[in-house]
């Protein structure tokens, strides 16, 4: 009898120590289902008096990760509520955690953030942003419906361990949002050199200081991005982007770092920025179509680059391309569309207009042959490339002017040439070639220089005719 009475006892206090545990499941776990959307806040180690405001309505966002400590102790976020912009948000006094059930997310209106556009909220950004870096692979939320007035620098960990075991790939992230807009003239510092160094040895890959992924209707302008550990800006499955008057640098021979990135992705507009990196200024990857880049310097870097399209025999389609008003300084090459073997797809309506190009290695290139590595096998289908147009094109060259190397099986058609002056720099340490042709079929609309007598006149012979399952329209 004594016995059994106390495996009851046992099996009481069991019960209310599960219903106890449940009422701080409930607690956290609404807290994670409220809609809402995440961005990063302002590191508190560096405050340059620069603005940025962070504007957006609609879907919700998500941020990444975080690498700065602060204060000692944790304040325990409750229940995160949608915004209701008729009233101003309601200050609340957060619950207790136990210890082991410690939240993973920090509302920067739980931190005093007012949202109303006039306010600075950097402070209340410093406090989330030090709070959540206390805990591993956290997250800190930015309502949508409200404008954040920030004034500082933010400034990523240098810190493997900081950023978590989860694989994370980004730092700063925009998820699904709707109207959002990242603008005034501050500054994000991805302080890369050290992911640079490592790129070669680490199996984690760390990709985009900022990226906006599912977004509609994204603006950023005014800020300057620099030493992204990889990609500077990108753009995942967005429609209706506008880039302009940005700053993005790093050093030359900085690994991977592209300036802006579009990867599936409609109705962009990239303009009056300067870009410098150490890889492509714009990458143009498959899936994006009525891209229209202007009045953009890129230098150091490796030029505007349609590609890598088709790698490991995949499908590319890229479309509705105008590249226009660019100056290139020492760059790898400026104007470029690159290949993998084996791709399917195609890239047509492409426009490249009135650039300046200032000592590149070579200006205008097609390589449909591209390859990363060592050695890559040679197969006959490829990415299809029509309709290219390349007009009032001018400057130097170091290496080569141009070069047209186009697929056996899918040779290039429609390459259309007009007003191309591109004057060789005579130096000692400059290997000068000709101009390179092969597969290449277009049309000479006027006088080039230097003179290209490798283009085929007219539309290839050989008519090999993709797949439905291959071809994009």
């Amino acid at each position: 009898m004594v016995g059994w009475v106390s495996l009851k006892t046992v099996i009481i206090m069991l019960l209310l120590s599960f219903l106890l545990l449940s009422s701080y499941f409930d607690t956290y776990i609404n807290a994670r289902r409220s809609k809402h959307w995440k961005e990063k806040g302002v590191s508190p180690s560096s405050s340059k008096g620069k603005t940025t405001r962070y504007h957006h309505h609609g879907h919700h966002g998500h941020s990444g990760h975080h690498g700065h400590s602060g204060h000692q102790h944790r304040q325990n976020l409750g229940p995160i509520a949608s915004p209701n912009l008729d009233h101003a948000p309601e200050k609340h006094q957060p619950p207790s955690y136990p210890p082991f059930m410690q939240p993973e997310i920090f509302n920067v209106l739980d931190f005093g953030a007012q949202g109303d556009g006039d306010s600075d909220d950097t402070k209340a950004f410093q406090e989330t942003w030090e709070e959540a870096c206390k805990l591993k692979g956290s997250t800190m939320v930015v309502p949508s419906d409200y404008t954040f007035l920030l004034d500082g620098s933010i400034i990523a960990p240098t810190n493997a361990k900081a950023w978590g075991s989860s694989g994370v790939r980004q730092w700063l992230e925009f998820r699904e949002t709707k109207g959002i807009s990242v603008c005034g003239n501050g500054n994000i510092d991805g302080r890369g050199s050290g992911w640079w160094r490592r790129s070669t040895m680490s199996k984690l890959e760390y990709d985009p200081a900022v990226r906006f992924y599912q977004s509609y209707k994204a603006m950023v302008s005014g800020i300057t991005i620099q030493n992204s550990p990889q990609f500077h800006l990108k753009f995942d499955n967005c429609v209706g982007v506008e880039v302009y008057n940005i700053t993005i640098s790093s050093p030359g021979e900085s690994t991977n770092t592209d300036g802006v990135h579009l990867q599936n992705s409609k109705d962009v507009s990239v303009h009056h920025s300067q870009l410098g990196c150490g890889d492509d200024c714009i990458s143009i990857q498959t899936g994006c179509s009525n891209v229209n880049i202007h009045h953009v310097s890129c230098g150091p870097g490796h030029g505007i680059s349609i590609g890598g399209l088709g790698r490991d025999n995949t499908k590319a389609c890229v479309s509705n391309i105008t590249v226009q008003n660019i100056k290139f300084r020492e760059t790898m090459t400026g104007v470029r569309i690159k290949t993998w073997q084996g791709g399917s797809g195609s890239v047509k309506n492409v426009r490249f207009s009135n650039i300046q190009m200032e000592q590149v290695k070579i200006p205008i290139i097609i390589d449909q042959f591209y390859c990363d590595k060592r050695k890559c096998k040679n197969l006959t289908a490829a990415v299809e490339l029509s309709d290219i147009t390349y007009e009032n094109i001018k400057g130097t060259f170091t290496v080569r002017p141009m070069q047209f190397a186009c697929s056996d099986g899918f040779p290039c058609s429609e390459i259309s040439l007009d007003q191309i002056q591109l004057q060789p720099l005579y130096r000692k340490r400059y290997h000068l070639r000709q101009v390179f042709c092969w597969q290449a079929f277009g049309f000479l609309r006027s006088e080039i220089d230097p003179p290209i007598e490798c283009l085929q006149n007219g539309k290839p012979m050989i008519s090999t005719i993709q797949s439905d399952l291959d071809s994009c329209w």
